[in-house]
């Protein structure tokens, strides 16, 4: 389900979605929306509602933070990559069962990782 987009939830998915460099599908796994939605969001046409608004600000909350800690180009691969700490889930998958403080908690511990 969407809205018309030039609202600041939009115009959030469309910055971290660059800045992440998220996919459709990326956005579409996370949030449970179909395809041709999460590209609407990814691209600022449109905005998400619902459990689909709530699944897209926790992906780009975890994104945001990813940015600082990795590669932004990187991030997408880690995003579909099955995770052991995640129980062999995807994070994308964790976010879109609702499970994002899991997703938050890996995060964290890359963050505290020391830089090289």
């Amino acid at each position: 389900m969407t809205t018309i987009a030039h609202t600041p939830l939009a115009e959030e998915i469309a910055r971290v979605s660059r800045l992440g460099h998220l996919t459709a599908a990326n956005l579409a796994d996370a949030t449970g929306g179909d395809p041709s939605s999460a590209r609407r969001w990814r691209n600022g046409t449109r905005t998400p509602i619902g459990e689909h608004a709530t699944r897209a600000l926790e992906l780009t909350a975890v994104v945001e933070r990813l940015a600082q800690v990795m590669d932004p180009s990187y991030i997408p691969v880690w995003l579909i990559k099955p995770i052991a700490r995640l129980d062999d889930r995807r994070p994308v998958d964790a976010i879109h069962d609702g499970d994002y403080r899991s997703v938050s908690k890996l995060v964290a511990s890359l963050e505290e990782m020391p830089v090289a």
